[in-house]
């Protein structure tokens, strides 16, 4: 029996969930019973477009809560990344709705430590490792990669029993691209002085989107709030003070420290103009070429152009993020580094050279997903903002 076809059933711990997770869990259950086709990914590099080719829809699963944290321990090493740690608990906890009713994961190669847990994780839930190269400058990576994504989409096709089409593949890459038109629109609006809406309220709304079934759904939502927050700008209303200093944000996933760093920032003057992580404008600029005779090669070569720290070299991220921070007239630069990213941490070296190549300050901040350090983070942040 596949994943596709396995009993649709609840977690053994359902009862002892709160309320607004059993109905997150009860909404999940009731899509993959109408039919629905659902895969987890963890990571930009995942070429989404395959998974909607299939008839799937995609969802993040990375890790974002320390809540899970004790249980994932129990089976990984406590000196390892938050998102590692917190991934694998949520699976290993079956506290996730999402992981729990997934047909499949799929995970790749990027840090050791991500690579390593998924060998445990295909214990719990069937997964699908993508093996990403460690650079992109030689033919044979770029070769290798292309390979991985058709190893992807066999593997769909065997899940479930399906042939997914270039057509079909030609009409995800036209939505996806949508979706990232959409997303450079709104970061687009916080060029503005001041900004259309706060970094809070911005990331948030990126993270969400991992969670939506629909994609046109959530691109069609993105293109409202994006009128809504052009007209109240051009009619001069925004939630920002015009005082408050410029932040661009880099360095790992914010997922899981939107509340913690962003709302920070923008509790002690700051406001958060721009995200140059993995859901922001460091992964959406890049597009697939539509009309390439060979879409599925097309899909690959678009994933592999995202300026991750494990790609090595990775000159193109240093001289993105200067183009940040001119085009968002950026006062300061906070790179936000989780505890045990050893990729983003060596290389926040060459950042904070490159911002200040830029003439603008730099700070970096090391942190996890508990609540253990909000009081260094707020007088360190609070005291960067106050220098600018």
């Amino acid at each position: 029996m596949t994943a596709a076809t396995a009993p649709i059933e609840l977690p053994r711990t359902f009862e002892e969930f709160n309320e607004q997770r059993r109905q997150s869990f009860l909404k999940v259950k009731d899509f993959k019973q109408a039919g629905g086709r659902l895969v987890g990914y963890l990571c930009s590099y995942t070429p989404l477009e395959v998974i909607d080719a299939a008839g799937a829809s995609a969802v993040g699963l990375c890790g974002t809560s320390d809540e899970v944290i004790p249980a994932a321990e129990e089976v990984l090493p406590a000196n390892l990344c938050p998102l590692v740690k917190s991934t694998y608990g949520f699976a290993y906890s079956q506290k996730c709705p999402f992981t729990h009713f997934s047909d499949l994961i799929v995970g790749e190669t990027t840090c050791d430590g991500k690579k390593k847990m998924y060998e445990l994780l295909d214990e719990l839930k069937p997964t699908h490792i993508l093996h990403l190269p460690q650079g992109r400058s030689r033919a044979h990576e770029r070769e290798g990669w292309y390979q991985e994504v058709v190893a992807l989409k066999e593997a769909l096709e065997r899940l479930y029993g399906i042939r997914i089409t270039d057509d079909a593949l030609r009409e995800a890459a036209r939505l996806r691209n949508r979706l990232r038109r959409a997303t450079l629109a709104l970061f687009e609006l916080q060029r503005s002085d001041p900004p259309a809406m706060s970094g809070v309220e911005l990331m948030s709304t990126m993270f969400a989107g991992t969670f939506n079934f629909d994609v046109r759904a959530y691109v069609e939502s993105l293109e409202r709030l994006c009128e809504q927050r052009s007209a109240q700008a051009a009619a001069g209303e925004s939630a920002v003070s015009p005082a408050a200093k410029r932040i661009l944000i880099t360095g790992c996933p914010v997922g899981g420290v939107i509340g913690k760093v962003g709302a920070t920032i923008e509790r002690n003057g700051g406001v958060v103009v721009c995200e140059d992580d993995c859901g922001g404008e460091r992964t959406n600029r890049f597009m697939v070429d539509e009309d390439a005779p060979d879409i599925l090669r097309a899909i690959a070569e678009r994933y592999l152009k995202i300026n991750c720290s494990v790609m090595t070299p990775n000159d193109d991220r240093f001289a993105a993020t200067r183009e940040m921070i001119e085009k968002y007239h950026v006062d300061g630069v906070i790179e936000c580094v989780l505890t045990a990213c050893h990729t983003f941490n060596v290389e926040a070296v060459r950042m904070e050279r490159a911002v200040e190549e830029a003439g603008v300050p730099y700070m970096k901040v090391e942190t996890d997903y508990s609540s253990g350090d909000l009081g260094q983070l707020e007088t360190r942040i609070a005291a960067f903002i106050e220098t600018l």
